[in-house]
């Protein structure tokens, strides 16, 4: 479970017009990725070097289908 007091940050990519946006909250132990849009959605909860990974991989294209 995600505590409710993380501040959540909206990705610089993210603009206003309802796209595609995510946002990041970091936390002591953990750090986590959400849709902006649904906020009480699920949330991909990482270690800070396990979300650095993730990131990386973003960028390479590995998700994508």
């Amino acid at each position: 479970m995600v505590p409710e007091r993380v501040v959540w940050r909206k990705s610089s990519w993210s603009g206003n017009s309802g796209g595609e946006c995510v946002e990041v909250g970091r936390a002591a132990e953990w750090r986590g990725v959400r849709d902006s849009k649904n906020p009480a959605g699920p949330v991909l909860v990482f270690g800070a070097a396990g979300l650095s990974a993730f990131v990386a991989a973003v960028k390479l294209g590995v998700f994508e289908g």
